[in-house]
């Protein structure tokens, strides 16, 4: 068995929550990316995700992905992660960047560590129950560096608004069971979402483990250009020049989508762990939040007297 890697966290909160807008409009009273709005609760959507991550992996080793135009809203949230570890983008280019511009920082001094990646707008019903398959995770990367790990979720509906995995060949890694990933299926059609969840197909969390140097090379053979350009700028990451060089390398990136761009187009590389006992929701759409207000039987004060 390989020794165990240094692990990091990175959180993608760069995302400008457009479809949810109206919503957190009317929790905030004005303007807010989702994942810097108290949906669920008295914490955001990041402070929740801060503290689930808190319970496998040290603050001092948790990176975050950032836009500029949030600043008011993320400096307060992020007091608790070290300023050299936010990744400050000047604009939002898609996840493919959010996650290549960190790593590229964190590969100068631990190309080999592990990393695991969270969305911060998700709903988790069992934060230790979730960890514990984040941390299976990571140890299957341990066994097997080349590998991406991810943690796909039974699905509950024919959900159209998810990505889904298709799981292969069964894998044993590191003491945990994971499937080859055999394709991806962006947000399919209802009458296909049925089907895919008839088959045992799985809702794709985005939720993944890897080595950094990994992922990096996974998107250098997806997107060469986009490696590239994010090469040439390596030597002035972490001084004083890398504000005003990310700015002008960020007015020619295309927005790029990992999952699609990256991960569908590459599965070679890629598992996936079956997340059977806990509940799950991306709270992309007003009315994911509504569903999952009702399941946990809470009435926030923003929702007035109309049922949740």
């Amino acid at each position: 068995m390989n020794p165990r890697a240094e692990r990091f966290a990175l959180i993608l909160a760069g995302g400008d929550g457009s479809r949810l807008k109206s919503l957190t409009r009317k929790i905030s009273g004005h303007d807010v990316p989702k994942q810097f709005c108290p949906v669920l609760g008295e914490l955001t959507l990041l402070q929740q995700t801060l503290e689930r991550i808190a319970l496998l992996i040290p603050r001092e080793n948790t990176l975050a992905s950032v836009t500029r135009a949030h600043s008011r809203f993320y400096e307060p949230q992020l007091d608790c992660v070290a300023s050299a570890n936010i990744a400050v983008q000047p604009s939002n280019r898609g996840t493919a960047a959010a996650i290549l511009y960190p790593l590229m920082k964190l590969a100068a001094t631990a190309a080999e560590a592990s990393v695991a990646i969270f969305p911060s707008d998700h709903f988790v019903s069992d934060d230790p129950a979730f960890m514990h398959y984040v941390d299976s995770a990571l140890c299957a990367t341990d066994e097997l560096p080349d590998l991406i790990a991810m943690l796909g979720i039974r699905a509950r509906s024919p959900e159209t608004g998810y990505g889904w995995i298709e799981p292969g060949d069964e894998l044993a890694a590191g003491g945990t069971r994971l499937h080859r990933v055999r394709r991806f299926f962006e947000k399919p059609e209802r009458e296909f979402a049925n089907e895919l969840m008839h088959a045992g197909c799985l809702w794709n969390s985005f939720v993944m483990a890897a080595r950094v140097s990994t992922i990096i090379r996974t998107i250098a053979m997806a997107l060469p250009g986009l490696f590239v350009q994010f090469s040439a700028v390596r030597p002035v990451l972490d001084t004083m020049f890398e504000r005003e060089t990310m700015r002008r390398l960020y007015n020619d990136l295309p927005s790029v989508n990992f999952s699609e761009q990256v991960l569908a187009s590459n599965p070679g590389n890629l598992a996936v762990i079956t997340v059977s006992d806990v509940e799950w929701s991306d709270l992309g759409e007003s009315d994911r939040v509504m569903a999952t207000l009702a399941k946990l039987k809470v009435r926030p004060g923003w929702a007035g007297s109309a049922p949740v």
